[in-house]
């Protein structure tokens, strides 16, 4: 698969907000390259704690917020179904990734990673 972006899980959020290196080196290289990570919205729900949050609130101001259509939220589930994963928002991560031929950047890459395989597809994976 071809890399047209970054997705981000809760992972990369958390990496974020505690200054981790290789976090903040993967979103500088996205933006320089004209590429916008996203964040589903599902993810942002879990990593946000209410703040103030200064690192992370920095690395959203960089991103697209992906909010989670009917149509989206039909193929999760069904995704969901297939990897037989009931945490949705991995679902949602790999899902959203698949479609925008993006790389995850996640703290979980076994779970992404089983995702993935459901969906038939291999993609790229950076953990933090």
């Amino acid at each position: 698969m071809t890399v047209a972006g970054l997705t981000y899980d809760t992972g990369a959020l958390v990496a974020a907000e505690r200054d981790d290196r290789i976090m903040w080196s993967l979103h500088r290289a996205a933006l320089r390259r004209g590429l916008p990570p996203t964040v589903p919205a599902g993810v942002l729900a879990e990593g946000w704690r209410g703040g103030p949050q200064a690192n992370l609130s920095r690395l959203l101001k960089g991103c697209d917020i992906e909010d989670l259509t009917k149509i989206q939220a039909r193929a999760v589930g069904a995704l969901a179904a297939r990897a037989d994963h009931d945490d949705i928002v991995d679902v949602s991560v790999v899902e959203g990734a698949v479609r925008e031929s993006h790389a995850v950047v996640t703290s979980n890459p076994g779970h992404i990673r089983k995702v993935a395989t459901a969906a038939g597809v291999a993609i790229t994976i950076h953990s933090v």
